[in-house]
């Protein structure tokens, strides 16, 4: 029987938003082309943190655009579990930020790291609003590692749609060099957008939306390199 991965797309799923309806798109994509995934939509409400039992049962996570999200600890336990158990995780816009959110606070203990969306206060404003918003805009990415990412990502660079007002605060990049958590991609003008995990099977952050390419038919090269890696786990769990 062929093994059939369920993926956990952590989000408040909403389908006047374009994201969310391109990720469906996605999933409709892949079926065509004979890849045996179940997108299961999970409410960031639902999720408790500590509370493993929803998150088991995924082959892989996605945590969507869409932010803030209802419940943000909902949301960060979805990623910490993904990191902590070698789950394939991807987190395009909201779900890239938040990534970096979770590692800033449970890796490098940094509590007080905080989106300025959320938190306007924060002490530690690690994700703020960028100064020219990438609202239904497009921009060129340039891949700035000759890793794996280079491999997914299949060019040194390529245009990319977005919709976010909010992004990595370049004044606090410097808290991740040297961790294991790297900046794959920028932008032309150098700023953070996308990331990576080293020694972890799939981790995977983009400013951007990738699940985008799926409005003219295709899946973007990130998300299909998820879906194999989703595929992938499923099969080695023996699910």
């Amino acid at each position: 029987m062929k093994t059939r991965a369920r993926i956990g797309l952590v989000g408040d799923l909403n389908f006047d938003v374009v994201a969310h309806q391109s990720i469906q798109r996605c999933f409709e994509i892949a079926k065509g082309m004979g890849l045996g995934l179940e997108p299961i939509w999970t409410g960031t409400e639902t999720l408790k943190p500590g509370d493993e039992s929803l998150l088991k049962q995924f082959g892989g996570i996605w945590c969507v655009p869409a932010s803030p999200y209802r419940n943000t600890d909902g949301a960060l336990w979805g990623i910490q579990f993904a990191r902590t158990h070698d789950v394939p995780f991807l987190g395009t816009c909201g779900g890239y930020q938040h990534a970096l959110l979770e590692y800033a606070r449970n890796v490098l203990g940094l509590k007080e790291a905080d989106h300025a969306e959320i938190n306007a206060q924060a002490s530690l404003p690690l994700l703020s609003r960028m100064q020219c918003a990438l609202v239904e805009k497009s921009q060129k990415v340039l891949v700035t590692s000759a890793g794996p990412f280079r491999e997914i990502y299949g060019t040194d660079a390529a245009m990319e749609g977005y919709h976010c007002s909010y992004g990595l605060n370049p004044a606090f990049e410097s808290l991740f060099k040297g961790t294991e958590l790297d900046v794959v991609a920028r932008s032309e003008d150098g700023e953070a957008r996308a990331v990576m995990l080293r020694s972890h099977p799939f981790f995977v952050g983009t400013h951007f939306q990738p699940e985008r390419a799926a409005l003219n038919g295709s899946l973007h090269p990130v998300v299909q390199a998820f879906f194999n890696a989703c595929t992938k786990h499923e099969r080695g769990a023996g699910k």
